[in-house]
């Protein structure tokens, strides 16, 4: 992964990759997501990174699906090799975040391997068709703004200030509600979704 200065991500520890990481302005952030070599440090990079609200869902979908989550989709999770416990902890933590609405679609935003992800959603199909069910299952009606364009939520919306409403109700409730998807950002779904 070449970017950030000149940085060095093959030479240099998890510590100095989550640092330079924190560093890095919106769309290095999204860019980071996308192209992070899951080989070097995923559960410390990426365990933050995918934690942030700047996240689109694009660049989610992207960085699931460069983790090769189709390694590990059909292995118990006792069963999991211990090196990879990891990377698998954080394909899941991209799975739950994607499928309760955590990161928005960005017009323009698309998730980088499409056809990859069809594919997916098509193995998702036959093991719903076959009573299987995998480890990670994608929700298509999430996606749905994603495949479509239906939300129409500009960059700079999706980064601006939000208006400091300071009590201490907000401040005690806070830790809770900064979990979901902000009220403000509902009104840019299409009607009926």
């Amino acid at each position: 992964m070449d970017g950030f200065d000149g940085f060095d991500w093959l030479n240099t520890t998890a510590d100095a990759h989550l640092d330079k990481a924190r560093t890095a302005d919106i769309n290095q952030l999204r860019i980071l997501a996308r192209s992070y070599d899951w080989r070097l440090f995923p559960e410390e990079l990426l365990g933050w990174v995918m934690a942030q609200k700047a996240i689109d869902l694009g660049s989610a979908l992207t960085a699931f699906l460069n983790g090769e989550p189709e390694r590990f989709n059909y292995i118990p999770k006792r069963d999991v090799p211990e090196k990879y416990r990891g990377t698998v902890r954080v394909l899941d933590n991209i799975c739950q975040r994607v499928n309760s609405g955590f990161y928005l679609s960005i017009p323009g935003c698309q998730a980088k391997q499409s056809s990859r992800l069809k594919k997916w959603l098509s193995y998702q199909d036959v093991d719903r068709s076959e009573r299987l069910r995998g480890r990670w299952i994608l929700e298509e009606d999430v996606l749905h703004s994603l495949q479509t364009d239906a939300l129409k939520l500009s960059p700079d919306a999706a980064a601006a200030p939000r208006k400091d409403q300071s009590s201490l109700l907000r401040d005690v409730l806070s830790p809770v509600a900064e979990l979901g998807v902000q009220r403000e950002y509902l009104k840019y779904l299409p009607q009926g979704y």
